[in-house]
């Protein structure tokens, strides 16, 4: 290990992470530069659809295997690379490589070590000789692995394996190399319908199909809303970038209908709206949009851009601008009482704290903008920039909830004042940018015990005498907002956030306050880059390790002082370093509770309390009485949401069910979720240590709680009851294995795509606004 950072610093001291800048000159070019268009629209109505199906359901995101991007045209003419995004141990950052943001036609990706999936030396003859893509599928028809069968040990599933990624003058020895490993890799082959439509397409030169027309209503609404986010006001321009960096991973749409939604992005640019669009692409949201540091200023516009990729669940995060939500943020940013004398600059350490770049607008505007579509705000820190990544997952819990400090308090203006005076000590990992030296944990520990021991004397002097310590402090959503209380599931390196207190009695709680809730997001949002080095990925764990701990505190603060630490010993038992023990010293919170226990487990009772407390707002998108609701149904789904112990843990972490009545007229969806239990999170490795398999327990969701799943099941509705018991029963992988077979749809069944369509239509029908594929990388082989 020390010699791994003995090189790694010299190699940060001797290598640039910077590369020549090339002229439009050197930029080889690309036949489908400028592609053939398809008169009758069959790509996008014919051959996309059968890549959302089959194809995309693996190769979208950031883990795209071979970065290889099949969710548009766009996707599948730039080709593949050999070299993997996520790349935790690299020394130094890569440069980014995100579709229609880092290069905008085929010919510049080839220029950054893109290679061509279709034939761009055949054009206009027969395009098959040529294509990696046609040459994938042609191998899986060979060998199309519809045996039903766990295929063993000539696949490799581990999400983090060496990947193989033939160009076609690999092909050959790929092929005979692997002959089993055709496309769609370790399914079974697509129908042969299906293969000739897409064969027949690349036959044709794989013509592209013309722009969709943006609908009139969507014009307007694309009209209005840059009109409203560009405002020549300093504080117009000052609200339009702290919504910009927010929102520039949502799925935007203007107009909340059921049906076929278009969504947009929105994104920085250099030309302001009514102007064909001149892309900012900069590594971070706040980056500097100056190519010369000393330039004048030069004014940043923000635009709303078609969403051209594949809806995928892994990245989907639909927002709805319309009328009611200018009127709120209308009222929080434009009528309060405030002004902004000056605009922040780009500096690192200014644009990377929010509480120095946007300290002009009130604390209460910002925490109720978070606050209003809370699941969004916390659901980029799951689906935005880490889409996948352990450094970044495993300093969370695998089951727990979410609340929010309520807006109307009398903390909130106190908060507003303190960060005042204190904003110019807090600093985050994105300020040492992308290549970053691992950072020692007591610089972090220091800077969160100082600014804990800061706030907490403020509040004491400023506040305390005033607040009661009551269930008041927790938002009830303004009585009709279901964002007030939210779960978070965990699964090794995939999460998920749902609205509602989801399951039984959770691992642990958070309070979420404004200062905690924007740091986060300019942590794992905005500051995250998923091209940064070993040292960036390190430090953002190291940080969000503290801010856990802080939420975990806030909740805390509800139960009795004598219990406060006896639960926290819970949480963080076994080997607990050193430095997080001296941050939790700075939680010693102030002032003993209002509230009044009658139990001997407090704990549990302030878990009941809260329920009740946000009993009216809570979403009931998930309750298991959305399904099936015969009493032997209910019971054993009930029974298995409260399962724990030893039997749970041979489980896959999330697995997706589809049951059908007896008669197949009743369809349902649940998600069946594992929550490892652990001695404590407190550590970056050896998680298998701290593992406590027999605390581990079972949460069933109606609909989805997961993108990821690892298994499928399918059966009947009369089967629940013994489904439960079989589960309840595990005690060896033998025992999984049986389960498996009883009830589980292997990779390799040939039914297998029909139950994926069957999944995708029932997804798309109940939620066609959260809709997005499920993604298949993490299914096991068994």
């Amino acid at each position: 290990m020390r010699a791994i950072k003995i090189i790694w610093l010299l190699s940060l001291l001797t290598l640039s992470a910077c590369s020549p800048t090339l002229s439009a000159d050197s930029v080889p070019a690309s036949p489908y530069d400028n592609p053939p268009y398809d008169k009758d629209n069959r790509f996008a109505e014919q051959v996309q659809p059968v890549l959302d199906k089959r194809c995309v359901v693996c190769h979208a995101c950031y883990d795209a295997p071979c970065q290889l991007k099949l969710g548009s045209f766009d996707g599948i003419a730039r080709g593949a690379n050999k070299s993997p995004v996520y790349h935790g141990d690299r020394l130094l950052a890569d440069a980014p490589s995100r579709l229609f943001i880092d290069a905008l036609t085929p010919g510049e990706w080839r220029e950054k070590d893109f290679f061509p999936v279709l034939d761009e030396v055949s054009v206009g003859n027969n395009q098959l000789n040529n294509s990696v893509l046609a040459s994938m599928l042609a191998l899986k028809k060979s060998h199309p692995t519809n045996t039903n069968q766990p295929l063993g040990d000539k696949f490799e599933f581990d999400i983090n394996r060496d990947l193989q990624c033939p160009t076609i003058d690999e092909f050959g020895q790929y092929q005979k190399d692997h002959p089993e490993w055709g496309m769609p890799y370790g399914l079974p082959a697509i129908s042969d319908s299906e293969h000739n439509t897409l064969i027949q397409w690349l036959q044709d030169g794989a013509p592209a199909s013309k722009p969709v027309v943006i609908s009139d209503a969507d014009e307007r609404g694309i009209s209005q809303w840059e009109a409203f986010l560009n405002q020549e006001s300093l504080k117009g321009q000052l609200v339009g970038r702290y919504l910009y960096e927010h929102l520039f991973i949502a799925h935007i749409y203007f107009k909340d209908e059921q049906g076929d939604t278009r969504f947009y992005s929105l994104q920085r640019a250099l030309t302001p709206p009514g102007y064909p669009f001149r892309p900012l692409a900069t590594r971070r949201p706040f980056s500097s949009p100056y190519e010369d540091e000393n330039a004048d200023s030069q004014r940043v516009y923000y635009r709303f851009m078609p969403v051209k990729n594949t809806v995928v669940s892994k990245l989907h995060m639909p927002i709805l601008l319309d009328n009611k939500r200018m009127k709120k943020w209308r009222k929080w940013f434009f009528e309060t009482d405030y002004a902004v004398t000056e605009l922040p600059g780009y500096e690192p350490e200014v644009a990377s704290n929010p509480f120095v770049t946007f300290a002009q607008l009130p604390v209460s505007s910002r925490y109720r903008f978070m606050i209003d579509e809370a699941q969004y705000t916390i659901m980029q820190f799951i689906k935005g920039p880490v889409c996948r990544g352990q450094i970044a997952l495993n300093v969370i819990n695998d089951h727990f909830w979410v609340m929010f400090l309520n807006p109307t308090s009398e903390l909130i203006e106190q908060q507003d004042a303190f960060l005042r005076k204190a904003r110019h000590h807090i600093s985050l990992p994105a300020e040492a940018e992308s290549n970053a030296l691992p950072t020692n944990w007591i610089r972090y520990a220091k800077q969160e015990h100082d600014y804990l021991e800061a706030r907490n004397d403020y509040i004491k002097n400023n506040a305390l005498k005033a607040v009661n310590i009551d269930l008041n402090l927790i938002w009830q959503g303004d009585g009709n907002n279901d964002n007030a209380g939210l779960t978070i599931f965990r699964h090794n390196d995939a999460a998920s956030v749902v609205k509602g207190l989801v399951g039984d009695k959770p691992q642990t709680a958070w309070i979420l306050t404004y200062p905690l809730f924007e740091r986060i997001h300019y942590l794992l949002v905005a500051g995250y880059d998923v091209y940064g080095n070993l040292g960036h990925q390190l430090n953002s764990r190291m940080y969000m390790d503290f801010l856990r701990m802080e939420g975990e505190f806030n909740f805390l603060t509800l139960l009795p002082q004598q219990e406060r630490q006896k639960v926290w010993n819970y949480w963080y038992r076994g080997d607990v370093s050193s430095v997080e023990k001296y941050v939790a010293e700075g939680h010693q919170l102030l002032g003993e509770t209002a509230l009044t226990y009658t139990t001997n487990n407090p704990l549990n009772e302030l878990y009941n309390r809260v329920e009740t407390h946000l009993g009216s707002v809570l979403s009931r998108t998930h309750l298991l009485e959305n399904g099936f609701t015969d009493t032997n149904s209910l019971k054993a789904l009930t029974s298995l949401n409260q399962f724990s112990g030893k039997p749970a843990s041979y489980l896959p972490q999330s697995s997706i069910v589809l049951v059908e009545s007896e008669n197949g007229e009743e369809v349902h969806v649940y998600t069946l979720l594992r929550n490892n239990a652990y001695t404590n999170i407190s550590h970056i490795l050896a998680e298998k240590e701290r593992r406590l398999p027999e605390e581990d327990t079972l949460t069933v969701v109606y609909g989805f709680a997961t993108s990821h799943p690892n298994a499928i099941f399918h059966f009947k509705q009369t089967q629940l009851p013994q489904f439960y018991e079989q589960v309840t029963a595990l005690k060896n992988k033998q025992d999984l294995q049986t389960l498996f077979e009883q009830y589980g749809v292997r990779r390799t069944s040939p039914n297998f795509w029909q139950v994926s369509d069957d999944i995708h239509h029932w997804y798309k029908a109940r939620y066609p606004l959260e809709f997005g594929y499920l993604d298949y990388n993490r299914l096991l082989d068994w």
